[in-house]
Parts: C-alpha cells; structure tokens; sequence
C-alpha cells in the first residue's frame, strides 16, 4: 500500500466508509446480543429513535507510514425509518496529514428492522474539502449509493450484503486534469455470536476504482480484502453502549500483501 495513487486511496476510504457510515449497536440490557457493528460492512439498521452514535475507525497498513482515520456521527430523524449522518476523514499520506472528502449520508429503513431479514438503501455527496494536489480528495463532488442488506440465520449467525457505485464527475488528479470517475463496490460477512456480547465476523469486500491519468481518461484498479476480526460490548445502566474492535484486512489477488490493522471504537447514548 506503499505511494497509492489517488483511486487507490479511494478504493480504501470506500471500503472504510462501509464501516463509519452505518454501524448500529442496540441500546439494551447486557444480556442482549449485539447485532451489528461490522467492519469494512455496512449493515441494514437504522438508528433507534431518541438514540445517537459515534464512530472511530483506523486503518493503518503494515508497511509504510499511511493511515486513514474517520469519525462519523448518527442521528435517527423522526423514527427509526430515516437517518442523517455525517462522516470526516483525516488521510495521513506522503508524510502529510489531511482532511479528505467529508460525506454527508441518508439512509432509508426498506425492510425491517424487524423479523429476519433487512434492507437500508443509502445515499452519500461527497463534499470537496480533500487536498486533490497532494492526492486526498477528489478535487470535486461525488455520489455514492449503497444497498446493504442484512439476514439472521440463526440465533448465532447473521449475514450482511453489500453492492454500491460511486461517481466523481470532474474529479482532478495532482496536476488538475479532470475526467469522470467511478467506484463500484461489493461485500459479504458473516457474524458469529460466540457470546450475546462477544461477535467472531469474517468479511469480503471487493473494490473497483478508478483514477485521473489525462483530461477525459481514467485507468481502473480493483482491491479485495479477508477481512477476519472479533468486536465485544460494555453496556452500562445509563444506557450507554460501548463496542470496540480490531481487524486485519488481508489482501488478495491484485491487493495482495496490502494486510492491514483495522482499529474501531463505537459510543452511543440516548439523547
């Protein structure tokens, strides 16, 4: 992960986003089993009403000296039905440390949150606040749609499904050419409940981006991370939650030796 190029970091921001957009711990007794709080996955839970959360993520390669950190907070607006949010990254990059793209989220509860199965449909504008000179941020606005989609197995094991694009017209390289870019993204985990409060989550995530190399021309590169790690909760009588958790995202393929530390540390609270 050495020197990416500005489609590169891109891809992992996308990756990372899929965490820090839309994790979603329950507020609920010690005994209650976490149902969410994945990774590199998005999963279909909206906030409860009255309840709000805040997300840290950190991702640092195991060469080099880069590292991605975002926080993201989460409102419910209403009901559990619909939920803004808002995501800010700082990308630590060529010995520079920046405020990428912040992305501001909607995210429509389809299906559930009831019952087994789940679907939220999202909706990201990517604002251009990164520093496309030093290759963080894309110099221009973008879109990101994902449809997250989260199934319960069994008492112990719960699936989330994962398919997105992304868009960045007038996206500029180091030197401000321009040309359109695009993202696509696609992903599976799966979530073991060894403990109500103690998860086993296994994911797969694939990413195909693109970056500016001439007025009108992009080149395509694509990522594909394993992505094994555990996550445990600390409930508390006020009604806080605490969920931290570690990762190691392994490359594969074309990504492969790009492993990785994946750090996570979700509070929510009713406001």
């Amino acid at each position: 992960m050495n020197r990416r190029t500005e489609a590169q970091v891109d891809a992992v921001r996308l990756c990372v986003c899929c965490v820090y957009l839309s994790v979603y711990p329950s507020v609920a007794s010690a005994q209650a089993p976490i149902r969410d709080n994945s990774f590199l996955m998005e999963e279909a839970y909206n906030q409860e009403a009255g309840v709000v959360q805040h997300v840290s993520a950190f991702l640092r390669p195991r060469s080099g000296g880069e590292w991605l950190y975002a926080f993201t907070q989460e409102w419910p607006v209403g009901s559990e039905r619909h939920q803004l949010s808002f995501t800010l990254p700082v990308q630590h990059l060529s010995g520079l440390t920046r405020v990428a793209d912040i992305a501001l989220n909607y995210r429509y509860q389809l299906v559930g949150p009831g019952g087994r199965a789940a679907v939220a449909p999202r909706l990201s504008v990517f604002l251009p606040t990164g520093d496309h000179e030093q290759r963080v941020g894309a110099g221009a606005w973008g879109v990101w749609v994902n449809l997250p989609a989260s199934v319960t197995l069994g008492s112990r094991l719960v699936t989330h499904w994962n398919a997105g694009a992304a868009v960045t017209p007038s996206a500029k390289d180091p030197l401000g050419q321009t040309a359109t870019i695009r993202v696509y993204n696609l992903g599976g985990s799966a979530i073991w409940l060894i403990r109500p409060a103690f998860n086993l989550a296994v994911e797969a995530v694939w990413v195909r981006g693109e970056e500016v190399t001439a007025p009108g021309t992009t080149v395509a590169r694509e990522e594909f991370f394993i992505n094994p790690g555990i996550r445990w909760a600390h409930d508390f009588s006020s009604g806080l939650q605490i969920v931290p958790g570690i990762a190691f995202p392994i490359g594969v393929g074309a990504s492969r030796g790009e492993d990785a530390v994946f750090l996570y540390l979700s509070f929510e609270h009713p406001f």
